[in-house]
């Protein structure tokens, strides 16, 4: 259900305002609402979302060179040092980004030198000073001519790629304009110090990767850093969402309490210098969702917010879907042995747990443990046990089993219709009390004409002896349905064209309903292919091991059945989770005219 919500105006004086504010944080019960506009031209909002993209892109890179499996101990967390890191991680990655520009360009010059050997460049300058200039080329080998040899001194240094390497030593300065080539420019520096240059700032990119690696440490202060900027952040966004009046000597502020919170906030309200007024909400307001169900469904609301949470006017859907997903969960799993072992997994793991489990871990393992249980009890309907038959064993209490509750595979496909069946007409019984809650009793009428005529039918084909088809009894409520269907289905237009809409209405639905029906067919199809995967491991297991080496072949053997029904476990799971879903999220909520779309309550505290 939906916990109903009071409407909040606060009226307070400007000075006063920051430290109301304050006040109101420590009550964390107010859901205030925040003006998007104020917000968007709000220069301190924007440095604030700055200095928090800057502390998450720090926590990135610094969880990029933590170690996971070696991790440092962790230095004592402080909010100053969290603030500081940024600006430490910048300096340090500006350094290794200039080094690893230099590291490129030194290694460039290398690629450029190996040909040529280490030599002395101090040397090619004492020849020039004695008027000897040395030159470097390089040309296809195609393109060298052995006369430069006696023309120019040249001198073949390498081959290497198809490129011939060579120098030429004359007392000519202009020998590129004879040889029609341009000259190689060399770098500076020999062939060993480009080594020693490369290893020195191969040395110095490690020694930061150190520093980063050190700073790894003080995670926690980063993380307890970025806990205090969202507080800010949200605490400025709530303060710039009053809207000043009265010159700007007052602000207004709104917002949304729980109504069983009433009674704290006029408490707190009173005894300050504040005016406020506290009313009910209106069609037209946009009201935050708090979903406040018992133990059983609170355990499935998770499923509902991943979809989308119900408008404040529409009912919550959670507790009368959860028992319908639940059991689907153990149709489509379908092996009893899979779902105790999703049971025990979820059991050990709660008591291992036990001393700090977290509320929201808790419920999840919960959960789990009731899919598990749904699966295992639904596995007896077919006696799936990891892809065993147990109905094949001969045991008595197996045997009264087997003769009480298992059903084959044409009672269980029959089994999918009739719960699909079972969930559409609840769903349509649901939109009668949603449009009688939203709009007002005439307007669930025409749903009323449907429910009535669908359920009679099916009353006339299950107890044709006491209700015939098309009886008198059953023409009479046929046609007060019919009635309800083609002339109340939109309350006051005209007959004519709600006989009209009636019609269009009744081949929707025709069409519809076949379709949402023929969907629950996958319970059945699920459950099947499950089964028929997990005896098929089961073969494999048995037939690909050795028989000549017993060791051998019971390794094998535990081996691919091991393997096997993880992952049939995990795929059997994983279709046992999304296609109850689907059927939940489009079946189910169509016909109970659901339409979602609420925000949920999110109070404003630290």
């Amino acid at each position: 259900m939906v916990t109903k919500m009071k409407k909040l105006t606060f009226l307070v004086y400007y000075k006063e305002y920051e430290q109301f504010l304050h006040e109101l944080r420590e009550l964390g019960v107010v859901h205030v609402v925040e003006n998007k506009l104020n917000q968007a031209q709000s220069d301190q909002l924007e440095s604030l979302y700055t200095q928090w993209k800057q502390l998450t892109e720090a926590k990135k890179i610094l969880e990029k060179y933590r170690d996971k499996k070696n991790p440092l101990p962790e230095n004592p967390a402080t909010i100053d040092k969290g603030y500081r890191l940024p600006q430490e991680i910048e300096k340090i990655q500006a350094e290794m980004t200039t080094l690893m520009q230099q590291l490129q360009i030194s290694k460039k010059e290398r690629e450029a030198l190996i040909p040529w050997g280490n030599f002395d460049p101090e040397n090619i300058l004492r020849l020039e000073k004695a008027g000897y200039y040395v030159w470097f080329f390089v040309v296809p080998n195609r393109d060298y001519n052995p006369e430069w040899e006696d023309l120019y001194n040249a001198v073949v240094i390498d081959n290497r790629n198809s490129k011939t390497y060579f120098i030429t030593i004359t007392k000519e300065e202009n020998i590129e304009q004879q040889l029609n080539l341009e000259a190689v420019k060399m770098p500076g520096v020999s062939l060993g110090e480009l080594n020693r240059i490369i290893d020195e700032l191969n040395a110095k990119l490690q020694d930061n990767k150190e520093k980063l690696i050190r700073l790894t440490a003080d995670l926690p202060s980063l993380n307890v850093a970025l806990k205090e900027l969202d507080s800010e952040i949200r605490f400025t966004r709530v303060q710039i969402s009053a809207n000043p009046v009265a010159d700007n000597k007052i602000m207004l502020l709104q917002g949304w309490v729980p109504e069983p919170n009433e009674q704290d906030i006029r408490t707190y309200m009173d005894a300050k210098n504040v005016y406020y007024v506290i009313e009910d909400p209106q069609p037209e307001d946009d009201v935050p969702i708090q979903l406040n169900n018992k133990k059983f469904a609170r355990l499935f609301e998770p499923l509902t917010e991943m979809y989308t949470l119900p408008k404040y006017s529409e009912l919550d859907l959670t507790p009368y879907f959860a028992p319908f997903y639940m059991i689907f969960f153990g149709l489509s799993l379908g092996d009893l042995g899979y779902g105790l072992f999703l049971f025990l997994v979820a059991t050990v793991v709660k008591i291992i747990k036990k001393t700090s489990p977290g509320k929201n871990l808790k419920d999840i393992l919960t959960l789990v443990q009731v899919l598990g249980a749904s699966a295992f009890f639904c596995g007896l309907l077919t006696g799936g046990f990891f892809g065993f038959d147990i109905y094949e064993v001969n045991i008595p209490f197996i045997a009264m089993l087997k003769e009480k509750i298992f059903l084959d595979n044409n009672q269980m496909f029959a089994l999918s219709l009739v719960l699909g069946v079972v969930q559409i007409m609840f769903g349509m019984l649901l939109k009668i009390f949603n449009r009688k809650r939203q709009f007002g009793f005439k307007y669930a009428l025409s749903t009323i004409g449907w429910f009535v005529l669908l359920l009679s039918i099916g009353i006339a084909v299950l107890l044709p002896t006491y209700f015939p088809l098309f009886g008198i009894a059953h023409t009479i409520v046929a046609l007060a349905a019919g009635i309800l269907i083609f002339f109340f289905n939109s309350p006051g237009k005209n007959p004519l064209f709600n006989f009209g809409l009636g019609l269009w209405d009744t081949y929707n639905m025709v069409t519809g309903l076949l379709g949402d029906v023929l969907s629950y067919i996958r319970l059945f199809a699920l459950g099947l292919s499950g089964g028929i995967l997990a005896s098929v491991f089961n073969s494999l297991a048995v037939g690909i091991s050795p028989d000549n080496n017993v060791v051998i072949g019971a390794i094998v053997t535990v081996l691919i059945f091991v393997v096997g029904h993880g992952i049939t476990i995990f795929m059997n799971t994983l279709g046992a989770i999304v296609h109850p879903m689907r059927l939940t999220f489009v079946e189910f909520y169509k016909n109970a005219e659901f339409t979602g779309g609420g925000k949920k309550y999110n109070p404003f505290k630290k």
